[in-house]
């Protein structure tokens, strides 16, 4: 993006705006590219993926599309438009910077943790400026660009009578394999029984056994009351016959 270690003023990187691509010195005026430090900044650039930002929900901070090129370049350069409009404030800068891929397009992510700001110049920036950068909030970016994929829920471990049964192994592992299956554990089901199977001795084959179930007592499921729906079922009236018509008296 910016004219610095040598760069040729027709060094075409990808672009934002009308153009798929466009030469750096289309981006920026040749005044600011002559403002541009060539003084080693610190800084840190990391690289993240698309699922690293999906949990950045609770964060908020400034997403630049279409960065190609070096992102170190992109970084000063940033830094400098930013605080020649007075936005960036009080002499900070933006020093921990993440880069990612998403739909073909390299994209800066300048988080806005370490650094004051006018909020309000910036959005104002962030919409003059959209045309070449493709700036979003990176809450927007996460709501409109990348969705929210729904939280796969573990599935909790069910209850498994097992206190009071024959305590061979082969019958706990088969009456917790059922357990699972009934669960609709079926994988689980089929995993602990081989982890149990391979091990050596038979308190780590129950510690296994119940990493997959509750282990609870046999007793206690008997006495466990019926569910409101088997309680329903079980006082359920049996259905009488209609009663029968009597039968007609012949006419006399």
């Amino acid at each position: 993006m910016f004219q610095r270690n040598g760069a040729l003023p027709d060094t075409v990187v990808r672009g934002f705006g009308r153009q798929w691509e466009q030469a750096l010195s289309e981006v920026l005026s040749p005044a600011h590219n002559e403002r541009i430090s060539n003084q080693e900044e610190s800084m840190e650039i990391q690289n993240i993926t698309v699922e690293d930002l999906r949990r950045m929900e609770d964060k908020e901070g400034l997403v630049l599309q279409g960065c190609g090129g070096d992102p170190g370049e992109w970084v000063q350069g940033i830094n400098d438009l930013l605080a020649q409009k007075g936005i960036l404030l009080e002499g900070t800068t933006f020093t921990h910077v993440s880069v990612f891929q998403n739909e073909g397009l390299t994209c800066l992510l300048f988080p806005f943790d370490d650094v004051k700001l006018d909020i309000g110049k910036l959005a104002m920036w962030r919409l003059q400026t959209h045309d070449t950068f493709g700036g979003t909030w990176l809450s927007d970016y996460i709501d409109n660009r990348l969705g929210h994929e729904p939280a796969q829920e573990t599935p909790g471990k069910p209850d498994c009578p097992l206190i009071g049964q024959d305590g061979n192994i082969f019958n706990l592992v088969g009456i917790a394999s059922r357990t699972l299956k009934a669960h609709g554990m079926p994988e689980q089901a089929k995993e602990m029984a081989g982890r149990v199977f391979s091990c050596d001795s038979y308190h780590k084959a129950l510690c296994i056994i119940g990493e997959y179930v509750n282990i609870t007592s046999a007793d206690r499921e008997a006495g466990r009351p019926h569910s409101i729906r088997q309680q329903l079922k079980n006082n359920k009236a049996p259905e009488t016959a209609a009663p029968k018509k009597a039968a007609k008296e012949p006419e006399r």
